[in-house]
């Protein structure tokens, strides 16, 4: 949470002429009611179901060759069934991590100009500790690109040069490392 998943997919998206989609808006569409609803009535369970159902069609509607950036909500890499789909998919993957006092802070942010709740937000301990817990499901990512300090645009940049993107979309190269620090 709060590492610019949303924001940088989209820059990441038209910068390479790519589509763009978040998970969470396919499932707040599939389930036709909010995270935050579907958090209060059914569950962290809940949701993680419905996320891995969203996950799955959205990976079955992916074309042939489709060229899309997708972002996943903050947990759904730490789902073994998600983790599953994800690499039957053979697509690679991209953790944008953070200093976690940053990402708390553009997470209470973020929620305060969206006027939205975020149901795992809690505290910053508790914060602190759901991250934690997350990240090493994450590491396995094949791109560890650090957000910290960095505007979307830089971000975007880096994953570009990290996965070996050029201009037109056309990967060159894909290589396991850690987004540039520049």
């Amino acid at each position: 949470m709060g590492a610019g998943k949303t924001s940088v997919g989209r820059v990441l998206a038209g910068r390479l002429g790519w589509t763009f989609e978040d998970l969470d808006v396919r499932i707040e569409r599939r389930e036709r009611r909010s995270v935050a609803e579907i958090f209060r009535a059914s569950g962290e369970a809940g949701f993680r179901r419905a996320e891995q159902a969203a996950l799955k069609e959205l990976l079955n509607d992916l074309p042939a060759g489709g060229k899309k950036i997708v972002a996943l909500g903050g947990g759904a890499f730490a789902s073994p069934g998600n983790v599953a789909l994800i690499e039957s998919a053979n697509i690679p993957t991209v953790f944008l991590d953070g200093e976690v006092e940053e990402l708390w802070q553009r997470c209470g942010r973020q929620a305060a100009h969206d006027g939205m709740e975020r149901p795992l937000l809690g505290n910053l301990e508790g914060f602190r500790n759901l991250h934690d817990l997350r990240r090493p499901h994450y590491l396995k990512a094949l791109i560890l690109q650090n957000t910290s300090g960095k505007t979307i645009e830089q971000v975007a940049v880096e994953i570009i040069r990290s996965l070996g993107l050029d201009p037109d979309g056309d990967q060159k190269s894909r290589r396991r490392g850690k987004g540039s620090d520049s």
